[in-house]
């Protein structure tokens, strides 16, 4: 029983952690295109 409870711990922390890269892969790409509109203001 604590070997399943350990993985849950894992799996848990696992999909948090992809679902907040997917939600800020967006903000990323975003801020990586307006930092390359001011170098272009150069």
């Amino acid at each position: 029983m604590e070997t399943i409870l350990s993985y849950l711990d894992y799996g848990f922390s696992f999909v948090i952690s992809i679902y907040l890269l997917i939600r800020m892969e967006k903000k990323i790409e975003a801020l990586t295109e307006s930092i390359n509109k001011l170098n272009n203001l150069k």
